[in-house]
């Protein structure tokens, strides 16, 4: 029976540990924190949304950051097989729009004791202890010192520790010290899936408003070309935007060229702008009389109305009758292109999933073995991959791990 060391008790340390245990290890997980899985009882708002209902092209072409690497990974544990795991575990799941999957119930904490359940069953011990370095011997590593001075041996160490998003749940870069330690290369971690800052001051004015089913498109302002649209949600904040939308734009941007692009909005994606015009006229037609600001509400939340009238010049006590033509072409053409300017990224802790880390040229990739030690694993976030938003981060982390507790 060989003794394995995991470190770091998420979705990638639990699912390589349980499996490690599995096949008949003798397995110690260590987590800092008091209890296991902190970030993942966070992810989706707290409804998990645990992988995406993709074949593995698809999954693959969703992995902007070092994809190929991950072939072997996701032929050998796909979105499937995390969806038939945790079903067979008695977790019912459930297939929303853009294939995300998550648990029926919508809660998190449901998936973190199926993998709680799952180490357990397989024999692995939870030790709450942080690790300080790893024990190393003729490029072989054979254990690990905890912060709190105790040496443990393994014949393998699986480091599951995340990257340096969301600090205040383990997250803090332990990893990389750990990588670096036996001289891996770090790709410096910059924040990917992030919230955007804006210096338009209207953000703090519709902060909380979520839009629904709009489309958005991230613009270059040289050529006026989009080099990125989808549709969805997102989220008006006190600091800019935010929302699912908002975090996939963000992946394929760079902090140092954001203010070169802005996003324009579609509020009513479902409309040609003939139809919207002709919306617009049946709804002033029932408010004939009243003041525009008083007549828009069957058509946009109420928080954006004085917005878009003063994006559109139209004073607000413009009566519906009395609108012009170019006045009501200035509000159609608001609506179906809402510009908010870029600035730049939140911080990496605001991030939910950092870019970079250790180098992947540097990791076996049909096992997740480091080249430059022997016995040491690397999986999930710790790794320098990552993918847009939908669940195919967390389908990462569960198919690197797998390949390494199953080595």
């Amino acid at each position: 029976m060989s003794k394995v060391i995991v470190i770091g008790a998420g979705a990638s340390g639990l699912m390589a540990g349980g499996y490690a245990g599995y096949y008949g290890n003798d397995v110690l997980i260590f987590e800092k924190n008091e209890y296991v899985g902190r970030k993942l009882r966070i992810t989706g708002k707290g409804r998990c949304n645990l992988t995406n209902n993709c074949d593995n092209t698809a999954f693959l072409a969703n992995v902007p950051t070092n994809s190929r690497f991950l072939y072997s990974a996701i032929n050998s544990f796909n979105a499937q097989d995390t969806m038939n795991f945790f079903e067979e575990k008695g977790l019912a799941l459930k297939t929303e729009r853009g294939n995300r999957v998550f648990p029926v119930s919508d809660k998190a904490v449901d998936v973190v004791e199926v993998l709680k359940k799952f180490v357990k069953d397989n024999g692995c011990r939870v030790i709450h202890e942080e690790i300080k370095s790893l024990v190393v011997q003729d490029n072989t590593v054979c254990g690990v010192k905890t912060v709190q001075g105790k040496t443990y041996h393994a014949d393998r160490v699986i480091v599951a520790t995340g990257g340096k998003s969301y600090p205040k749940t383990g997250s803090t870069g332990t990893g990389y010290l750990l990588a670096r330690q036996v001289g891996h290369t770090i790709v410096p971690p910059k924040p990917s899936l992030v919230p955007i800052v804006s210096r338009d001051k209207f953000c703090k004015e519709l902060q909380g408003l979520s839009l629904k089913n709009v489309a958005l498109s991230v613009i270059f302002r040289k050529n006026g070309k989009s080099v990125y649209e989808d549709f969805g949600e997102m989220l008006f904040t006190h600091f800019g935007v935010s929302g699912p939308l908002v975090l996939s734009a963000s992946a394929h941007l760079t902090d140092k060229l954001l203010k070169d692009y802005y996003l324009s909005l579609d509020i009513k994606p479902a409309l040609s702008e003939k139809q919207l015009d002709l919306r617009i006229l049946r709804d002033f037609e029932l408010f004939i009389n009243k003041d525009i600001i008083n007549a828009l509400g069957k058509l946009l939340p109420s928080k954006l109305i004085p917005v878009v009238l003063r994006r559109a010049d139209i004073p607000f006590t413009t009566k519906c009758n009395s609108l012009t033509r170019e006045q009501r072409h200035a509000l159609l053409q608001t609506i179906k292109h809402f510009t908010v300017s870029l600035q730049e990224f939140r911080p990496l802790d605001e991030a939910i999933i950092t870019s970079g880390g250790v180098s992947t040229r540097e990791i076996n990739p049909r096992t997740m073995e480091s080249r430059l030690c022997r016995n040491l694993y690397f999986v999930g976030e710790v790794i320098d991959v990552d993918a847009y938003t939908g669940g195919f981060n967390l389908q990462i982390a569960f198919s690197t791990a797998y390949l390494a507790g199953t080595q």
